[in-house]
């Protein structure tokens, strides 16, 4: 990423799980005064997605113009009389590739929205990996999902807001919502708020399609001290690979803090087949053990530090439309690499010597677990010389 795409003058706050960001949201939602948009991967009908509903209707009883924006997957179980009662109250709703039940299958419908973006007035954004779910949701899960979200105020808005408007309008008109498309002529500010410099950088199947996986490559080859990644689903391609690798043979501090609860099998084994390669190099391997990991976010260098929706993963960086923010910013960076040593001393530490002692059972598990991911991107159509896998 060239420097010339970071603007200066932005205020990002960064927002420590759902305790934080959905109370930031809600109020931002009823602070609206002309538009809201809101695009989530899930939208999950439980305490806090009603809650973040009830903020949406209140907004548009009161005439702000309010666009929700779903995911037809990651949202399918979204009732459709919560959908109903959204547009009686006013609401525009849209499922990006809604899902119908069939037992054929299809590659695009893995082309999923999993962005998780919030514009209000132009003025405020929030970015990050936090779905609209309660974070406590999950059997066996009695801490909060461990994630981030920023909020953004500044001229970086004018780019956040650009992107957003364009997915609905593109989305609305696949869903001959002509009517729909028509917008407030809102101008994001370019007032100087605050003394950081930021990017917002996405991923889609178009102009932008490596960009989020781009701009890790750059700043991990050009690190000089430390790298820190933490990333719910990590399975990164040869050369991202190759990248940390290197640097850590160069003497850069490269430290992954990963996933030590068990979510989706297949996933969270063909990651561990990657342990061997990546300790031989003197990479640091935490799996957090707290409760389930679902941040995306990474620290270099004390100065360089990204928050969003990507995971390092082939379905994140190769088929679904992410959304990432970099912050290049000192004080930003060391309180969010303050907040993921705090997450390591929850972690179990994976070392060279005990991972040696994997017995051949696991080992084929791992091993077979990434074999079973690597046909199927070859069922996808996503080959060496894209995928790198």
């Amino acid at each position: 990423m060239k420097l010339s795409h970071f603007i200066k003058g932005n205020r990002v706050t960064l927002l420590h799980n759902g305790a934080e960001y959905f109370p930031a949201l809600e109020s931002a939602i009823d602070a609206a005064s002309q538009e809201i948009h809101l695009q989530t991967y899930i939208f999950k009908y439980d305490l806090t997605g009603i809650s973040i509903a009830n903020a949406l209707k209140r907004a548009a009883q009161r005439g702000v113009a309010v666009h929700l924006l779903i995911d037809g997957y990651g949202s399918l179980d979204f009732p459709e009389k919560a959908i109903q009662s959204l547009l009686a109250a006013g609401v525009q709703v849209l499922h990006y590739r809604q899902e119908v039940f069939s037992f054929r299958f299809r590659r695009y419908r893995l082309r999923r929205m999993h962005r998780k973006l919030a514009v209000i007035d132009a003025r405020i954004a929030f970015v990050g990996g936090i779905n609209i779910i309660n974070d406590h949701q999950k059997p066996g899960q009695p801490l909060p999902r461990f994630d981030y979200a920023v909020k953004i105020e500044g001229p970086l808005l004018t780019t956040i807001h650009s992107t957003v408007k364009r997915l609905w309008m593109l989305v609305a008109w696949a869903h001959f919502k002509k009517r729909w498309t028509t917008h407030l002529e809102l101008q994001p500010t370019t007032k100087l708020v605050g003394n950081q410099r930021a990017a917002f950088v996405i991923r889609d199947n178009l102009r932008h399609r490596r960009d989020i996986e781009r701009t890790y490559l750059k700043a991990i080859s050009t690190a000089c001290n430390e790298i820190i990644i933490a990333n719910a689903y990590f399975l990164p391609g040869r050369n991202f690979r190759r990248a940390l690798i290197y640097a850590a043979r160069r003497g850069v501090s490269v430290i992954l803090l990963l996933q030590g609860k068990i979510e989706y099998r297949i996933q969270y084994y063909a990651t561990r087949a990657l342990y061997g390669n990546l300790l031989d190099a003197g990479i640091k391997i935490y799996e957090y053990q707290k409760s389930f990991l679902h941040a995306k976010v990474a620290v270099i260098d004390h100065y360089w530090s990204t928050v969003g929706s990507s995971n390092i993963d082939p379905l994140s960086l190769l088929m679904a439309r992410e959304a990432n923010v970099i912050i290049l910013d000192q004080a930003f960076a060391m309180e969010l690499r303050t907040s993921l040593q705090q997450a390591m001393e929850d972690s179990n530490p994976v070392s060279k010597i005990y991972w040696g002692k994997q017995s051949w059972i696991n080992r084929s598990l791992n091993w077979i677990s990434y074999y079973i991911v690597r046909i199927l991107q070859g069922m996808l159509g996503y080959g060496q010389e894209r995928t790198r896998v």
